[in-house]
């Protein structure tokens, strides 16, 4: 099994990247997540990888963290979820905001991926459930101390922000902030 490239991005074309490895060039199939994290070609990068041997192909997916990649096997264990569903689940939402919405069971997230209906989303749900790693359903960027930051966050994320955008601007607020004040805050901080 290859577990790791280490070498030269030759060619970028999403999803598929050509990882050059001394003279071998190695084609990777990367969740979007990971692409737009990619350096420019010419350029040294590492992935992490799992091969997948299907009686018609033999086809490289790379990731950028341990825990995309471990998110992506937890997601081809589940019956009906493929390599090329699991890809498309980590390039609509971030590994963080999928353990999210597998904890608060949130399948209207899920729906939004294309690919994806409603029955296979409470599938996902249901087979996840318990699964994905505790630190990530529970978030820390996600996680509100009390009322008042939990309604910023759901604000910041309204307005378009990501979980890991809105999380970091709580972080920097106050404890005991309004609602109101604090969404003026965040809003200031992200906008640096």
């Amino acid at each position: 099994m290859i577990g790791r490239l280490s070498g030269v991005i030759a060619e970028k074309s999403p999803p598929l990247v050509l990882v050059d490895v001394q003279g071998v060039g190695y084609e990777v199939d990367v969740p979007m997540s990971t692409y737009y994290n990619l350096p420019g070609i010419g350029e040294r990068t590492t992935l992490l990888t799992h091969f997948v041997v299907r009686e018609d192909a033999q086809v490289l997916f790379g990731f950028a963290s341990s825990e995309e990649r471990a998110t992506f096997r937890q997601l081809i264990k589940i019956s009906g979820i493929g390599p090329r569903m699991a890809l498309s689940l980590l390039s609509g939402l971030s590994v963080a905001e999928l353990a999210q919405a597998v904890a608060q069971q949130e399948a209207g997230r899920l729906v939004k991926v294309p690919g994806i209906g409603k029955k296979t989303a409470e599938r996902l749900l249901l087979e996840l459930k318990g699964k994905l790693a505790p630190d990530l359903s529970g978030g820390s960027a996600m996680r509100a101390e009390n009322d008042n930051q939990a309604d910023i966050l759901q604000a910041l994320v309204a307005l378009g922000y990501s979980e890991k955008e809105a999380g970091s601007a709580l972080k920097a607020l106050p404890k005991e902030v309004g609602v109101s004040e604090g969404i003026k805050l965040a809003l200031k901080s992200l906008s640096r």
